[in-house]
């Protein structure tokens, strides 16, 4: 849900036409999301979309991680920036859902190119000794600041990573959340802003996106 959206919807509709369309099977995956899932707002919007798709695009990645698939939008969008040799690994652990991903990656042009794994992401980074070129974390946000310790040591300068959610529907305004997810966001956008190894800003898309750069 983004801000426009709850506060000003014609305006979130303005933002929406005067932006490139949708590709077919992003708008099919889209549709099916919201018919077969009970969460399907946690589905990449389409103006995050765009910015995923874009960025991507004008980096060329060769190596990408993506923390937190759900249906495969947000997947399908970096995907179509990737390097000819390059590879995205997405991870997630809901396996009733996995069905659908499964699904719309096989079709997509890019199939063999996307890694897509049932596994712990803080796992999986404990064990990769690979480094990525951009990574997009949209999971569990009690571990988003574990998760960017993480990360850190998995990239190199020029690494671009982007957080979702980091505005938490204003939430981070609280001065003393009493809500474990809030806190640890606040604690994730003030690890972003004074680690002197990234330069940072916050979108103010959707519900907030940190993005960051390895210097």
């Amino acid at each position: 849900m983004s801000f426009f959206e709850e506060t000003n919807p014609e305006m979130d509709r303005y933002l929406e036409t005067h932006a490139s369309s949708e590709s077919e099977i992003l708008r099919k995956l889209r549709r099916e999301t919201f018919q077969k899932t009970t969460q399907p707002h946690m589905i990449s919007g389409y103006q995050q979309g765009r910015l995923l798709t874009i960025i991507s695009q004008m980096m060329q990645p060769k190596n990408i991680l993506e923390i937190g698939t759900f249906t495969g939008y947000a997947t399908l969008c970096l995907t179509t920036g990737l390097a000819k040799d390059g590879k995205i690994t997405t991870l997630d652990v809901n396996e009733d859902l996995a069905y659908l991903p499964r699904k719309y990656f096989a079709e997509s042009e890019y199939s063999g190119q996307i890694d897509f794994k049932l596994q712990d992401a803080k796992e999986f980074l404990r064990e990769t000794d690979e480094v990525f070129d951009l990574v997009f974390i949209d999971a569990d946000k009690e571990n988003y600041a574990e998760y960017f310790r993480l990360i850190k040591p998995k990239t190199k300068s020029g690494s671009v990573v982007m957080f979702d959610n980091v505005l938490w529907y204003g939430k981070v305004l609280e001065e003393n959340p009493k809500q474990k997810s809030t806190q640890v966001i606040k604690e994730l956008n003030d690890l972003a802003a004074n680690d002197e190894d990234f330069e940072n800003l916050i979108l103010p898309l959707r519900d907030g996106v940190n993005l960051l750069r390895r210097k």
